[in-house]
């Protein structure tokens, strides 16, 4: 076997791609999460409250291949609202470190006109080092 996929306990099944594939090599690759739960439900229309829900649903999988946070070496968020992204940095930075400690890998962040599900207000991919 090659690569691993990754779904976590308990979500929904993914169709179509894969939440994570992990290589033998211990390169974890976590595909685009956004602010719904485990069974593809968004709780809440709020940019902070979508950021918070896709930063641990990115930690789901990242622990379901058996990594931590400071395993991940990379984040891509994809945000539809620069300004209110520009807005609310203390609130994200303070939702940011509830999740991911004071973990900061390279990052990069790109807005975009819309994303596949129209309720999702960002979307953030992620590559992780499991060894």
């Amino acid at each position: 076997m090659t690569h691993q996929i990754i779904q976590p306990n308990g979500w929904a099944p993914a169709k179509g791609y894969a939440n994570g594939v992990l290589t033998k090599d211990g390169q974890l690759y976590v595909g685009g999460q956004i602010g719904w739960t485990a069974d593809q439900v968004f709780e809440t229309h709020d940019f902070i409250g979508q950021m918070e829900q896709t930063l641990r649903n990115i930690m789901d999988v990242v622990e379901a291949a058996g990594g931590r946070a400071e395993h991940i070496t990379r984040l891509t968020w994809y945000v539809t609202d620069k300004k209110e992204y520009l807005a609310r940095q203390g609130e994200i930075g303070a939702v940011y470190r509830k999740v991911l400690g004071r973990h900061f890998p390279a990052m990069a962040m790109v807005v975009v006109a819309g994303l596949v599900e129209d309720d999702a207000l960002l979307e953030i991919e992620a590559t992780a080092v499991i060894n």
